[in-house]
């Protein structure tokens, strides 16, 4: 059962200690005047049953990042649309279902990354460079789809990692070739890059090879450390970068209005006030 005594909530992973959830969570419930207690804690992806199972009846959600966001996909008893084709959830809320604990799973990194690029005046793109070929380089490929997305070039170390990220590009009604790292990083027509690795998965001789067409944009999720060697080289060489910080803002903001709402799309009372506040949070203008 949920629902008893304050609620807790968690961001779960591993690593886990560098993770700004924390910060955004607890900056958007003193602005809503929600009293919860949002902690963190390092979970390895075979031990999320077993964290689950000894959550007392107070928890009311969690936040998952790597390498969770796969691991989660058995324990729910319902997913969300995203959720479901991008085969990723980063966000799970607690109800009580006639006495028994209902899981249900979100996925905020789509809206996270559709944001993310808003904030860099990416509205819509056609080609998209995607680099990774993890369960967050999923969520970017059903983010992309939804900017009108027609071809998406992912380039990885081992293309067998890719096969799944172009089955969901498929599903998703979008094309795609696969090419090695060294080739995504060399110059692109595509005006949108989206770089889903984890950060220090480059060194300076991969980013040497960097060559970003002109005016393009590069989302880089990885945010710790900011700024990215990837991020650099490409500013350097005249692309636009957007901080991984912005997705994680946007889709933090999601996951509060679910745990508050039960729904990503219900938007929050003094929205504008709550994400100002998170913005804040990790040093970035709103």
């Amino acid at each position: 059962m949920t629902g008893q005594g304050r609620p807790r909530l968690a961001v779960l992973g591993s690593p886990i200690a560098h993770s700004q959830s924390p910060a955004l969570h607890a900056a958007a419930y003193r602005v809503l005047g929600f009293d919860a207690e949002y902690s963190s804690a390092e979970v390895p992806s075979g031990g999320l049953q077993a964290f689950v199972d000894t959550l007392s009846p107070d928890w009311r959600g969690l936040s998952l990042t790597m390498p969770l966001k796969e691991a989660v996909l058995p324990l729910l008893d319902s997913a969300d649309r995203l959720s479901t084709l991008a085969r990723s959830a980063n966000t799970v809320l607690f109800t009580d279902d006639a006495g028994r604990r209902r899981i249900d799973g979100f996925n905020t990194d789509v809206a996270g990354i559709v944001n993310a690029l808003a904030d860099g005046g990416v509205r819509n793109a056609q080609e998209v460079l995607l680099l990774g070929a993890g369960a967050t380089a999923r969520s970017a490929v059903v983010a992309a789809a939804s900017l009108g997305a027609q071809h998406i070039t992912i380039a990885v170390r081992n293309a067998a990692r890719a096969e799944s990220v172009a089955r969901t590009a498929d599903e998703s009604g979008v094309a795609t070739t696969i090419i090695p790292l060294s080739e995504g990083l060399a110059r692109t027509s595509a005006a949108v890059a989206i770089s889903t690795l984890p950060g220090g998965a480059l060194t300076s001789v991969d980013v040497a090879a960097v060559m970003p067409a002109a005016g393009s944009v590069l989302l880089d999720v990885a945010y710790a450390p900011w700024p990215s060697l990837l991020g650099q080289q490409w500013a350097a060489d005249g692309g636009e970068v957007v901080s991984g910080l912005r997705m994680l803002v946007h889709q933090a903001l999601a996951q509060v209005r679910i745990f508050i709402g039960g729904d990503p799309e219900l938007v929050l009372e003094n929205e504008p006030a709550v994400l100002a506040a998170m913005f804040e949070a990790v040093g970035l203008p709103a």
